[in-house]
């Protein structure tokens, strides 16, 4: 068997965030909430921002189904919550009609060189969906992020497919736990191995 593999230099890869670092810049529109920007997000403990791949996908339906259903648990423990994808406006409320959770902040338009930025990955459309919905051209990968109010990175999670994300009633346990202990966020060396 013959593989072709592709020089990694080559081609433009995904950054990695450091934990502890500020994380890049983050301005989108939402659906109902006005224009979000992460750095006036203003949360006590921290920002969640979630970034899903699209109305074409089925597995981020029932992600943000379960992302709604515990909004308020998050807000008790002084987190907001952002899910955020690259579709344009008319996808994304797509999305939200399905979801009917108002009170989920839907941001989009996000561009494909910011979600890169974020560590994002980026995939090429296979045409429509098991759910009969054509993908995009080109569209980011999962992500979750949990930022602190100064604009740290203080936990994240990026995936180069839809399948095994981090449970959120998993992040509530450990939020529970790092907000107790004061636990720092951890992955912060970079120095020489």
């Amino acid at each position: 068997m013959n593989v072709q593999i592709t020089s990694p230099t080559s081609l433009a890869t995904p950054t990695v965030l450091m934990p502890r670092q500020a994380v890049p810049a983050l301005s989108v529109p939402t659906l109902d909430h006005g224009p979000f920007t992460l750095s006036e997000d203003a949360a006590k403990n921290f920002s969640l921002v979630v970034f899903y791949r699209g109305l074409h996908c089925p597995i981020c339906l029932k992600y943000l189904l379960e992302l709604g259903r515990l909004q308020a648990e998050f807000e008790q423990r002084g987190v907001k919550v952002i899910a955020v994808s690259s579709d344009v406006h008319d996808r994304a409320q797509a999305m939200a009609d399905k979801l009917r959770a108002p009170a989920l902040r839907i941001g989009y338009g996000l561009g494909l060189a910011q979600a890169r930025a974020w560590g994002l990955y980026i995939s090429t459309s296979r045409g429509t969906t098991s759910i009969g919905i054509e993908e995009p051209a080109l569209f980011s990968e999962p992500g979750v992020f949990i930022v602190r109010p100064d604009g740290a990175l203080y936990y994240g999670a990026v995936q180069t497919m839809p399948f095994a994300r981090p449970h959120f009633d998993e992040l509530l346990a450990a939020l529970d736990f790092a907000l107790g202990k004061n636990y720092p966020a951890r992955g912060e060396y970079a120095g020489p191995v």
